[in-house]
């Protein structure tokens, strides 16, 4: 294993050693992201306007399309950090814990003064009043659902009142087992369960970042129904090696539970009508989690002038609106998510305006810097409850709760 971290590392530093350009005359940013090629084919263009502006500064654009997040924390661990480092929400508090980030605050007052950014995306990456990352998209979990489907049933199209029995007797009515149709789709990720957790007052952790698991039982136990006592959902065997996307595309699920990024690929190869609505109400309303993504700055970046100038221009109205267009993100920048770029009459889905409720209604998604580790350990302890042979209530357990909120036992 240790061989094989440092064949990593070894390659990690030819990789930046090799695409450093030596000129004396530019200062060199190191930037690195994730993303598809869809992504990437609006980054690079963007960062060619950015030195084509700033003819002094030369940015080397690090993609990494899988295991980001290792790889980001190899080079770290390997003093290679990049400059600016897009990251999420869920990972950003490790960092800050760590002390690797810049307090972004003081160079964006005007920005946050003004309110440019959607309140909810910023306080995804604020921690002890100070901002760590400066956002360029927020995401709200909507449902998906196939017009001709309910039009083949025979069901109404559902409407933003409607509540989670609702979803669930909808569902009933497009389920038919024998044909391989189902209602709905169930992900077993917990980013998919918190809609039903949130809507009805649960939590995984609270705003101190601790494990409370409050009135969670219940909550998962529906979503776990959804399979297994209501049978709107496939099961594991039932679903095989397909994605919940490939399922909704193929016509075997009627509703899909999911974020933005699935707009493209739906417009794409959707050979069906659909459309999105906002996630049905429980007790507490319609309440979904807030995730969000933006650009980090490396406490050890040499350049920080370079980078705030290189973040405030992929943040600026222009460069969020050419996100916007390609249909991957809500933008977090507000003047770009009311834009025409967001909002496109002739491209699905028809009402793109429920995205911009859920961010409303939402709540950010509450984490703490074992975030990661916390998802895997509960993931794991709920699958006998989707499979069926255990309820939430006998494994959401005080000795759960303690052995997560231990950190020596998450680390």
């Amino acid at each position: 294993m240790k061989r094989f971290l440092a064949v990593v590392v070894f390659l990690f530093v030819v990789i930046l050693g090799g695409c450093k350009q030596i000129d004396n005359n530019r200062t060199v940013i190191k930037f690195a992201s994730w993303g598809s090629q869809s992504e990437v084919s609006v980054i690079k263009p963007l960062i060619e306007g950015f030195e084509r502006q700033n003819p002094d500064i030369k940015v080397e654009f690090l993609h990494i399309p899988q295991n980001y997040f290792q790889k980001i924390h190899l080079l770290f661990a390997s003093n290679l950090a990049p400059d600016v480092i897009f990251m999420n929400n869920y990972y950003t508090p490790k960092y800050i814990k760590a002390g690797l980030f810049e307090d972004l605050s003081p160079y964006f007052k005007e920005e946050l003064k003004n309110q440019m950014f959607f309140e909810k995306s910023v306080q995804c990456f604020t921690y002890d009043e100070k901002l760590y990352a400066i956002p360029r998209d927020v995401s709200a979990l909507v449902v998906y659902y196939n017009k001709n489907a309910f039009d083949r049933n025979g069901v109404k199209y559902p409407n933003s009142d409607w509540t989670i029995n609702d979803f669930i007797e909808t569902g009933k009515k497009l389920t038919n087992p024998k044909n391989k149709k189902w209602g709905t789709g169930v992900e077993r990720d917990i980013l998919f369960m918190l809609p039903f957790l949130y809507s009805n007052n649960a939590r995984i952790i609270n705003e101190n970042g601790e494990i409370i698991l409050d009135n969670a039982a219940e909550p998962i136990q529906l979503y776990a129904d959804l399979v297994n006592k209501f049978h709107i959902a496939p099961s594991k065997a039932e679903t095989g090696s397909l994605t919940l996307a490939q399922m909704f595309l193929q016509e075997k699920i009627a509703m899909h539970i999911s974020g933005r990024w699935l707009v493209p690929k739906y417009r794409e190869e959707a050979k069906f009508d659909w459309d999105v609505i906002n996630f049905p109400s429980g007790s507490a309303g319609s309440v979904i989690n807030i995730d969000a993504s933006g650009y980090a700055v490396s406490k050890s970046s040499k350049h920080k002038e370079a980078d705030i100038k290189l973040i405030k221009y992929l943040t600026s109205k222009d460069a969020m609106e050419k996100f916007a267009k390609s249909g991957l993100i809500v933008p977090a920048r507000k003047d770009a998510a009311f834009s025409d770029s967001f909002f496109v009459p002739e491209k699905k889905p028809k009402h793109a305006s429920v995205f911009l409720k859920a961010v409303e209604t939402g709540v950010p998604t509450g984490v703490n810097e074992h975030y990661q580790k916390i998802n895997d350990i509960l993931e794991n302890a709920l699958e006998p409850v989707f499979e069926g042979t255990k309820t939430a209530k006998n494994v959401l357990t005080q000795d759960l709760i303690n052995r997560l909120n231990h950190h020596k036992s998450v680390d």
